[in-house]
């Protein structure tokens, strides 16, 4: 009796053809299959243009998580979207099990990395002196390792305690996993960028903030109003309680994974026409922007600059 995982139902319970509920869902299902693909094509596209330095890894990381996610969730939709037609099982359960659990994966990866960047960006604020002079040159690709690293053995445990045909064990394994993604995680990102948002407000009216600071201010709120209600759902749904439907949760994640790559085209203020070469110059002009920054030691927020080590 192995219990089903906290994602859309694997085991669904087929309404008759033609009724609204049905009808309901296939819209569902299709709507999560366009919005995934367009989320591909944005991720993909930043993965390709985005170049490789310190103030860029997390955000490639980020891409990278929400390109896998999206990626696996591309054929869970559309296997459901054909159950929902067919109203028969089209794979079996074991499948669509590793496919959510690899969802699950990039789901918390994608979580664990915009923590970092708002803890990291709110430690350039607070404490410019220590980022400019002291901050190790190699501390973002140490933490990318450690995150990926985190979100690999949360996964493992949560699988080998699930397929361990231990019920109960396998539900601790998830509401312990909900429980660092809902009081852990969260809050630290919520705490960090409220912060980050506060510091830039009250610093000196004549520099705007930077674009990378506009970024975060707009993913947050998106993951916290898309993404995080899937381990909300999921975290309730395993004490017994049902708010909303989990095809709607999923939906709304894969909203979010879909819509981080145009938070950063459009931070990057690029209005002309849209092409190849201005795609990859917005991308270029969020972040080299901040690396020239913290080369100089300046603090956005205060419009200082910051004496030679």
């Amino acid at each position: 009796n192995i219990p089903t995982l906290p994602f859309p139902s694997l085991t669904p319970q087929f309404p008759p053809p033609s009724s609204p509920t049905d009808v309901m869902d296939v819209s569902i299902d299709s709507v999560t299959l366009l919005i995934c693909l367009c989320g591909l094509a944005g991720n993909g596209a930043v993965l390709c243009f985005l170049q490789r330095n310190s103030t860029t890894l997390y955000i490639i990381n980020l891409a990278f998580a929400n390109f896998t996610f999206l990626h696996f969730a591309v054929p869970s939709s559309l296997l459901y979207l054909l159950e929902d037609l067919s109203c028969s099982t089209v794979v079996s359960l074991n499948y669509l099990r590793c496919l959510l659990l690899l969802s699950l994966f990039s789901y918390n990866l994608g979580l664990y990395l915009l923590t970092a960047i708002s803890i990291e960006r709110c430690t350039s604020i607070l404490c410019p002196f220590w980022y400019r002079c002291h901050r190790p040159k190699r501390l973002s690709w140490v933490v990318c390792a450690l995150l990926w690293a985190f979100s690999i053995a949360v996964i493992v445990t949560v699988t080998s305690l699930c397929l361990s045909q231990e019920h109960e064990h396998c539900q601790m394994s998830l509401i312990s996993m909900y429980t660092l993604n809902l009081f852990i995680f969260t809050p630290a990102m919520l705490i960090s960028s409220t912060i980050l948002f506060i510091k830039v407000k009250c610093g000196s009216h004549e520099q705007q903030p930077k674009s990378y600071d506009i970024v975060i201010f707009l993913v947050v709120p998106f993951f916290l109003i898309f993404a995080l209600p899937l381990s909300l759902s999921n975290f309730l749904q395993q004490l017994d309680y049902t708010v909303v439907s989990s095809q709607i949760v999923f939906l709304l994640a894969c909203i979010h994974s879909t819509i981080n790559p145009f938070i950063y085209f459009l931070a990057g203020r690029c209005w002309r026409r849209c092409s190849v070469r201005s795609l990859r110059l917005s991308l270029q002009r969020i972040f080299e922007e901040t690396e020239e920054s913290n080369a100089r030691g300046n603090d956005p927020a205060m419009d200082t600059v910051l004496p030679d080590c």
